[in-house]
């Protein structure tokens, strides 16, 4: 069974996960540059990318972040809310054509009410090579007694304390 096909109480500190790849494109890049107004040349323009550190045009950090969100499966009858992405570091450029995927695993797992719980997993990003390229620390707000719940828009999200 998949680690987010997995009820809440059946959770628990060290379970593993590993994800599909998501290959990063130019039109992506461009995609995301335009979408978010960050025209940073290192991203955008090839002749100055070139002359910088990395020799090339890279992916934008967030992009990488937010693709890896996409290619993590999260049940959406378990998983109620990403609740906090931390300690986030990009440890290696992500080049046009570089194929990304998620290796995870469950560090904390706490009951916030009889409805809601806290999973706190770490992530690594990593490349087509297996090298590491993003870590973060992220948590997710996941529904406890999915088959007893239903989804008709009324509860669990009603009832969310606003801190934890």
């Amino acid at each position: 069974m998949e680690l987010f096909e997995r009820d809440f109480d059946d959770l628990h500190p060290g379970l593993s996960f590993a994800t599909r790849g998501r290959t990063i494109t130019e039109a992506d890049v461009v995609g995301f540059a335009t979408l978010t107004g960050d025209l940073h040349p290192q991203h955008v323009d090839a002749s100055w990318a070139a002359r910088s550190p990395f020799g090339a045009r890279i992916a934008h950090g967030m992009l990488v972040l937010s693709y890896a969100v996409g290619v993590v499966p999260l049940d959406p009858e378990r998983v109620i809310a990403l609740r906090r992405v931390r300690d986030v570091v990009f440890k290696r450029p992500v080049a046009l054509g570089d194929t990304i995927h998620v290796e995870g695993e469950v560090d904390e797992v706490k009951p916030v009410d009889d409805r809601t719980g806290l999973v706190s997993c770490t992530w690594r990003v990593k490349n087509q090579h297996a090298r590491l390229v993003v870590r973060a620390g992220v948590d997710v707000l996941w529904r406890r007694g999915a088959e007893e719940q239903s989804m008709n828009g009324v509860g669990v999200l009603d009832s969310l304390p606003l801190t934890m």
